[in-house]
């Protein structure tokens, strides 16, 4: 008998391949300072690489809900929802996430990751016969790892189109007819920051009986009517996209993710989402703090989108007159795009060295060739800021192959 290959070589082999590419990422402990600095390394760095985009996590209203229910309710649940995790304030926030984004029912889960993976689980997977494919789900090639990893968990037959291209979605569709279908998009993608031709994705979807699945992490709170998203932006109800997921760790400055939609589907994913039947709920004074994150939030009375949008385009403006390799992104996710992940990891040095935190994205995070700078705005940050990123931005050397689009 041949001896069995060692798996703790293997990986030690694939850690030093990924080492040698330039491409190992480490941990660092980012600790939070008033006015969105962070302590990073004994210094001082304002972070433009979060996604905290309205400025509300270390928000008065959202500490003063959290504390109040952790005195009353204690700090963990103790059980998944369907034991004896699932709180008042659980019950609560789900019916309001579901009012504000217009739909019959939302499910909460304890992070998006978890609420794609068991959503397209359950969607895809349920009811599918032993030994043959559970249903086609089409995709963007650009969509977030979780919607991909999702469609592969339920044993799906997964077809990618070229980002942003509904007619090449279309013929994706058309290529295996006999599958019941799922398409599954990115509302604002995550690394371009660009939209996802909703409209048009919608119209496919109802001509080819097909469900609509859009993950709007990065476009919840910021886009759209009372901050809504990318779907409510694009004009687009429940009819026209059937499910819905949000997080509440980005513009909402909490922690987990929903699902929404029409009551029967929620109550599929319930029954049938094994990240979901088998989790702790998420505590319960952090479903309070999204609550009161979530007035603020449909309120503005503050005007932080306002302030969002105006950081993104002064930035953008600022950008464009020094000659930046800018990307097509009207939001938040104002990636710079220089090529090899090198050049991205010595841009992003630079940048620690002046005063920012801003991360290079490589490979496989993004395509090769595709590294980046992934500039975030938010409306914590102040003119002065933007203006002084900006200035530290014309001072880094940027490689010959850097592509302004």
């Amino acid at each position: 008998m041949s001896p069995r290959p060692d798996l703790r070589g293997r990986l030690a082999a694939a850690r030093a391949q990924r080492e040698h590419a330039g491409l190992s990422r480490r941990v660092r402990a980012c600790d939070v300072l008033p006015g969105g600095r962070r302590m990073v390394g004994g210094r001082v760095l304002t972070d433009f690489c979060g996604n905290d985009y309205l400025g509300l996590a270390s928000h008065r209203d959202l500490v003063t809900a959290l504390t109040r229910a952790a005195v009353a309710e204690g700090v963990g649940t103790g059980a998944a929802h369907l034991v004896s995790g699932h709180r008042g304030e659980h019950h609560a926030l789900e019916e309001e996430l579901a009012e504000w984004t217009g739909r019959e029912r939302a499910v909460l889960f304890s992070t998006g990751v978890m609420a794609n993976l068991g959503a397209l689980q359950a969607l895809l997977g349920a009811g599918a016969m032993p030994g043959r494919e559970a249903a086609l789900c089409v995709q963007d090639k650009l969509n977030h790892a979780s919607l991909i990893d999702g469609a592969q968990l339920a044993g799906a037959a997964l077809r990618r189109y070229p980002h942003g291209d509904a007619a090449a979605a279309a013929r994706q569709l058309d290529a295996q007819p006999g599958l019941p279908a799922l398409l599954a998009t990115d509302g604002v993608f995550s690394m371009d920051g660009d939209i996802a031709p909703l409209a048009a994705l919608a119209s496919l979807c109802r001509e080819r009986a097909t469900l609509l699945y859009v993950d709007d992490a990065h476009g919840m709170g910021v886009l759209g009517p009372a901050g809504a998203g990318s779907v409510a932006a694009a004009g687009l109800g429940s009819k026209d996209v059937p499910v819905l997921m949000g997080t509440l760790g980005k513009a909402l400055g909490c922690a987990g993710a929903f699902v929404a939609g029409d009551a029967d589907i929620m109550d599929a994913i319930v029954q049938f989402a094994r990240p979901y039947i088998y989790t702790t709920a998420m505590p319960a004074a952090l479903a309070a703090a999204t609550r009161a994150a979530l007035r603020l939030v449909r309120e503005d009375s503050e005007g932080r989108r306002e302030r969002l949008a105006a950081n993104v385009a002064r930035f953008r403006a600022g950008a464009t007159a020094l000659g930046l390799p800018l990307m097509p992104s009207t939001t938040a996710i104002q990636p710079l795009l220089l090529g090899d992940a090198g050049s991205a990891v010595a841009a992003a040095r630079l940048l620690e060295q002046a005063g920012f935190l801003v991360v290079a994205i490589r490979p496989p995070t993004v395509p090769p060739g595709g590294a980046r700078l992934r500039i975030t705005l938010s409306a914590a940050h102040s003119e002065a800021r933007v203006d002084a990123l900006l200035d530290a931005l014309a001072r880094i050397p940027l490689p010959a192959q850097a592509i302004a689009v």
